[in-house]
């Protein structure tokens, strides 16, 4: 009976298996000699295991008897009654004159057809030979729910509790959860006795796994959903034994805690989870941070211009997409609000701009934070232009709050170089806000089997799980396609040329356009039409009008 190294070597001496059994390391394998320049490959390849009838067993064969005085004392300071001994044909069996071990026998319709004994330094050791099952299995039969412990003895502390449709699994605990596939049912032997209990286990719709709390006894548990199906799994949360510890087993609940606590934890057992499937309750604490409104920014930053605060407000995590027929103002816009954001709140930006030279585009920045013209000459000659410190206060204001985002060769970016970038500048630099601008600076290659259309859903798809994953809006640039009846008016969100999708999957969706006409209106004055807010919170459907100062570029409130 002594659990060892088994080793086989054939009769000619050419090749040799071996096999421990002394630990869960399953360590095994053969090697072959070659002698003379001869390989035995040959004869290697004819070598396999045998798959041995299984015994059958009896408690007179195996030499079984009742439980002694002492052995009932052990179980009964581990708060396991003789009722539930007897009623799961707990027995002994003797080693020697002086020692015996407990023998908890396996049955299966009545018929014994495994045993399992434990000595009294808890090493453990099955018959040879014999079927591996669950312990308990009869008392599953035709149950609709069933409880899988780790060990017998939770198994008979669970009916202790009141619980009698419960089963161990015989082997114990793996050390950590496979990186395989799931092997085929017959070489899954580790969870042999899943599939020759199959039967039992296929009419159960609701399958407890109160498993160890410790990282094993989470493998196991894990093994286990994966055979039966998450979908029918639940799991059961160990209470606290202090500050630091769980308990770690049903066993231990029992005798600290007692059978009334047990009962509440299997009671109160979750739906083990599924990845990706969730329901509200994973959800609560942030549905109450959104309620009192301490996540930050709930009901989203505000513009800077009192004619946007009803219908447009900024929130991590959004999409915003752009449009405007060309020279309308679509990035001077998005430059004056980042401004503003950065001046109230502080955040800080990544630009994927194509379009502006670097020194273009800080210039253009540099003036809406001075407030005065970057040169004194044509455009800037009837304001005093920004002296040297200004400048370079301005220059560390750049520094500190954009990041950009270029393509240092002649290539053209995709979005998701562009959003790897991005990720980097959250990471690094804790930006709160993309601009990509624009769309068609982007290299939009596709396979010749997928549809433009296919292609920028599938696009917008990528930078709304950036924006919601990281916490950062982002705001994409995109230009309608030719208008050959435009009369001046600001275009719709329908005409960005590409595709439809531009207006259904964005979160929000702004025109931006000016006036060219002195005799319709004032051309120093911008029409900011929002023409699609998803969250209502955050702002609605509607028009707003700002004043354009062309020489620092900024945007400010028609009444200021």
């Amino acid at each position: 009976m002594e659990k060892s190294l088994s080793l086989f070597i054939t009769q000619e001496g050419d090749a040799a298996m071996w096999t421990c059994f002394r630990a869960k390391c399953g360590w095994k394998g053969s090697t072959r000699a070659f002698a003379d320049g001869k390989s035995t490959y040959g004869n290697l390849s004819m070598i396999s295991k045998v798959k041995q009838p299984y015994r059958e067993i009896s408690e007179e064969s195996l030499g079984l008897e009742p439980l002694s005085n002492e052995l009932h004392k052990y179980f009964s300071e581990r708060m396991i009654s003789g009722e539930t001994l007897r009623r799961n044909s707990v027995m002994q069996r003797r080693y020697g004159e002086n020692q015996s071990v407990i023998a908890f026998t396996y049955w299966r319709e009545g018929v014994l057809v495994s045993c399992k004994y434990r000595d009294s330094t808890k090493n453990f050791w099955q018959e040879i030979n014999t079927e591996k099952i669950f312990y308990g299995l009869d008392d599953i039969k035709g149950a609709s729910d069933i409880i899988i412990v780790e060990g017998e003895m939770d198994k008979l502390s669970m009916e202790e509790a009141g619980f009698k449709n419960c089963v161990s699994v015989p082997d114990g605990a793996p050390p950590k959860v496979s990186d395989k596939d799931l092997p085929a049912e017959e070489k899954d032997t580790k969870y042999q006795y899943l599939w020759n209990c199959k039967e039992y286990l296929k009419k159960a719709s609701r399958i407890i796994l109160a498993t160890d709390g410790d990282p094993p006894g989470q493998a196991l548990a894990e093994e286990l959903a994966r055979r039966l199906g998450r979908e029918r799994c639940w799991r059961v949360r160990w209470p606290k034994k202090n500050d630091v510890e769980h308990f770690k087993d049903a066993n231990e609940v029992l005798m600290f805690l007692g059978p009334g606590v047990l009962r509440e934890v299997i009671e109160n057992a979750e739906l083990y989870p599924i990845r990706g499937l969730f329901n509200f309750k994973n959800f609560f604490v942030d549905i109450d941070a959104y309620y009192h409104q301490t996540l930050g920014y709930d009901l989203g930053v505000s513009t800077g211009w009192r004619a946007l605060d009803q219908l447009y407000n900024v929130v991590p995590g959004e999409l915003t997409v752009v449009t405007g027929v060309p020279n309308s103002g679509k990035s001077e816009w998005i430059d004056a609000l980042l401004c503003n954001l950065n001046r109230r709140v502080g955040w800080k930006f990544a630009f994927c701009s194509m379009e502006n030279r670097v020194r273009d585009h800080a210039r253009k920045l540099l003036e809406k934070h001075v407030r005065k013209p970057f040169f004194d000459v044509r455009y800037g000659d009837s304001i005093e232009r920004m002296g040297v410190e200004e400048l370079e206060e301005g220059k560390v204001w750049l520094n500190e709050t954009f990041y950009l985002i270029r393509c240092e060769n002649d290539c053209l970016p995709n979005i998701n170089w562009v959003l790897d970038l991005a990720r980097a500048a959250v990471l690094r630099h804790g930006i709160n806000g993309l601009v990509i601008d624009p769309y068609n600076e982007l290299d939009h290659q596709r396979p010749v089997s997928q549809t433009e259309t296919e292609y920028v859903s599938q696009m917008l798809t990528k930078i709304k799980r950036f924006a919601q994953h990281h916490s950062c809006h982002v705001w994409f640039v995109a230009h309608p396609r030719q208008l050959h009846h435009w009369v001046g008016g600001p275009p719709n969100l329908y005409d960005i040329s590409g595709s439809a999708h531009f207006i259904n999957k964005c979160d929000n969706g702004i025109v931006v356009h000016r006036n060219r006409d002195p005799e319709v209106g004032p051309i120093d004055q911008v029409q900011v039409c929002v023409r699609k807010v998803r969250n209502k919170v955050i702002g609605t459907i509607g028009e707003a009008w700002l004043s354009y100062n062309r020489v620092t570029g900024e945007y400010m409130d028609i009444d200021a």
